[in-house]
């Protein structure tokens, strides 16, 4: 069992880029619980901590342009050319979940953290309270062998 099970759902959410230019609806299967990095692509990409909630390729619906940037050789991160703002992260294969940003979406506010990779590369004011997984880089990368010192 996978600790996103217990926070699988379906049904409906709207949200948007800060400027707006761009509308992501989701409807169809999500899980309503944010996965957190500490790595140190995602702390350059996001400023601070990532965190994003994933939702299945087919439940997807993007309105307005978007640009990509292929941050590793196994992911890209997309965001809005207008006012930056970063909308997911995905996997480079067919049909990959997206890893959407929790904040373009109202509802997702109530979501909980149930995962914190690169716990050990966490800045001191991004540490993380609560009950939830957490890995090291050793760790996350023991099981993940396709990400290495220099994509993560």
């Amino acid at each position: 069992m996978s600790i996103a099970d217990p926070y699988r759902t379906s049904g409906t959410l709207d949200g948007a880029c800060l400027c707006g230019a761009v509308q992501i609806a989701v409807d169809g299967d999500y899980v309503a619980a944010v996965g957190v990095c500490h790595c140190g692509i995602c702390q350059r990409s996001n400023g601070v901590v990532w965190g994003a909630f994933q939702a299945s390729a087919d439940a997807v619906t993007v309105t307005g342009d978007v640009a990509s940037y292929a941050s590793t050789p196994f992911a890209t991160r997309t965001f809005c050319p207008v006012c930056g703002s970063n909308l997911w992260l995905r996997d480079n294969e067919g049909d990959a979940v997206f890893e959407l940003m929790p904040a373009l979406f109202p509802e997702a506010a109530t979501f909980p953290v149930i995962s914190e990779i690169y716990t050990d590369c966490a800045p001191a004011y991004a540490a993380l309270a609560g009950d939830h997984r957490r890995a090291s880089k050793t760790e996350y990368e023991a099981k993940n062998r396709h990400v290495t010192e220099g994509s993560a």
